[in-house]
């Protein structure tokens, strides 16, 4: 895996770490660790990384409505 495709598959928890939610980031690493093992496997992986990216934007969006 390249660079720029390691750092697609990190979004989802780099989108956790902006939410600071700490019940978000445990499930978005791991779904971007999944995301990159299943790289080989390219609807796998997209399946895991949009997972990964819905719950990190709830978590962002519950963040941004209570400030």
């Amino acid at each position: 895996m390249g660079v720029l495709q390691i750092s697609i598959a990190a979004l989802p928890f780099l989108l956790s770490l902006a939410s600071r939610s700490s019940k978000a980031i445990a499930p978005c690493l791991l779904t971007s660790i999944f995301t990159m093992l299943l790289g080989e496997k390219p609807h796998r992986a997209v399946l895991a990384w949009c997972v990964g990216v819905l719950i990190a934007a709830v978590a962002l969006r519950e963040r941004l409505r209570t400030t």
